[in-house]
């Protein structure tokens, strides 16, 4: 249960402008990031009144409390608060019950097979494949007949040479509008498509794994989300 706390001034003008605050006074509650809990409690021209787990604060416009809140802005109808780089926009006609959260960690466990490789299902633009993770691979790599199943308009692309194991081959470089493994998306990927049927299962390299963090614990592939 949370406690409303009186506020009281020491002079006659402050008393005035309280009684003018009281008329228009509003709860407004904000959960914030490592249960810090922030209640506005009155709004004035480039400041507020706010508690802050429980200790009341009266806080100036460009002003951080001694908990890290700080006040962005205020004026008789919203503030602005920020903590940790979040913030949030409070208007005095509504009552708002909200929260700061920083993104949750996201991670994908792979397993190897039977020939040592880390291979798992995913989606590209949305469309289902089996990816073999290989960071040996500077970038994400696909064959034609792949390409076309997932509906790549590749041969428009900027026409590359490409290092195999087989050796130097002809390339396209496309620009994947997602790649997705688990609960892990990345947007805008870079790939490259090699004309053919090799390689038979799609290579997630670089440019993909470079935005992820990697790990592997006791033969398992960890992939983790970046925050």
């Amino acid at each position: 249960m949370k406690t409303m706390y009186s506020i009281r001034f020491t002079d006659s003008a402050s008393r005035c402008r309280m009684t003018c605050l009281a008329a228009c006074l509003m709860v407004m509650n904000l959960v914030l990031a490592e249960s810090v809990d922030i209640e506005v409690v009155g709004l004035l021209k480039n400041a507020a009144v706010v508690g802050i787990n429980g200790q009341q604060r009266v806080l100036k416009v460009g002003q951080t409390s001694p908990e890290g809140v700080l006040l962005v802005s205020a004026d008789s109808e919203k503030a602005v608060v920020s903590l940790d780089g979040e913030s949030r926009t409070i208007y005095l006609s509504r009552k708002i019950a909200t929260s700061f959260k920083k993104p949750k960690e996201v991670s994908v466990s792979i397993q190897r097979n039977d020939v040592g490789q880390f291979v798992v299902g995913g989606t590209i633009n949305g469309s289902p494949v089996r990816l073999l993770v290989d960071t040996g691979a500077n970038i994400v790599a696909i064959s034609g007949v792949e390409a076309k199943r997932l509906g790549l308009d590749f041969e428009s692309g900027r026409k590359l040479q490409a290092t195999t194991a087989a050796g130097v081959v002809a390339s396209y470089e496309v620009v994947l509008d997602s790649v997705q493994v688990g609960a892990i998306k990345v947007d805008n990927v870079a790939a490259v498509v090699l004309p053919g049927d090799h390689p038979t299962d799609i290579l997630l390299g670089m440019s993909f794994l470079d935005r992820v963090v990697i790990r592997e614990e006791k033969g398992v592939l960890l992939l983790i989300s970046k925050i």
